[in-house]
């Protein structure tokens, strides 16, 4: 018996199934935040992009290991300004896994924007990833806004200087602008090996074939000729202003 009158062998059941239950939940979360892992993880050192491979996965398939080389792993060019002469003022330099083999189902990917004085990043989002962003040089104005709450759509947004770094959430529109009349850097890093663009007005005004007028004039309060004339524009995307990946993720 126990000191309070239990006997023995009904608290050591108590105990195991208290140790079973304890263990269940844990392999649930583990299950669980493997569930909500974003990017598929690796399951060996490395598997490097083999983008001539026609089979079709969440990503790319493994080149052979034998056929690999440091080169897989490598990437020049962030030092280099890219040329910001558009109609935006910025421009990005992209480092993902359509770019650098080696980051395939590592998880990661960066970027470097330039920006004209007053010069913009303008609002856009990215579906598979959370940013953080650091500024190298300048200063720059940068925000997100959030979903739709009871208290509306809020913005965050914050002045930013050499050396200041702000996070913006995964799916979140964003957006940065350079304040000054100098050139700013960043250099973004991102959670994901393709974290995808999603750029705002391009995605309503821009797509192909176009949304129709009467769909975009109602919730934009914008008149059906307005629509139009917007749908007639070109709409930049700085994204590629270095020229296109070689390949399309699936």
């Amino acid at each position: 018996m126990t000191p309070y009158g239990v006997p023995r062998v009904a608290c050591s059941k108590r105990v195991q199934m208290a140790a079973r239950i304890i263990l269940i939940a844990a392999l649930l979360a583990l299950a669980s935040s493997r569930a909500l892992a974003f990017d598929p993880s690796p399951l060996q050192d490395f598997c490097v992009a083999d983008y001539d491979s026609k089979v079709s996965v969440n990503g790319f398939a493994c080149m052979n290991a034998k056929d690999v080389t440091v080169d897989d792993f490598y990437f020049t060019g962030l030092d280099k300004a890219a040329s910001t002469s558009n109609e935006l003022g910025a421009n990005i330099t992209l480092v993902n896994v359509e770019r650098l083999p080696g980051l395939n189902t590592l998880g990661v990917a960066m970027s470097r924007i330039d920006y004209a004085p007053f010069g913009l990043n303008p609002p856009h989002s990215h579906p598979r990833s959370s940013e953080i962003l650091h500024v190298a040089e300048g200063t720059l104005y940068a925000g997100f806004v959030t979903s739709n709450t009871a208290q509306g759509n809020l913005l965050f947004a914050k002045k930013l200087n050499k050396g200041d770094a702000f996070v913006f959430p995964r799916g979140l529109v964003h957006f940065q602008f350079n304040n000054g009349d100098i050139p700013a850097v960043a250099f973004a890093t991102f959670g994901s090996q393709s974290p995808g663009l999603v750029t705002a007005a391009n995605a309503l005004f821009g797509s192909k074939p176009p949304i129709p007028d009467y769909i975009l004039a109602r919730p934009a309060q914008l008149s059906k000729t307005t629509v139009d004339w917007l749908q007639e524009q070109q709409w930049l995307d700085i994204a590629q202003e270095n020229g296109p990946p070689s390949v399309q993720a699936n």
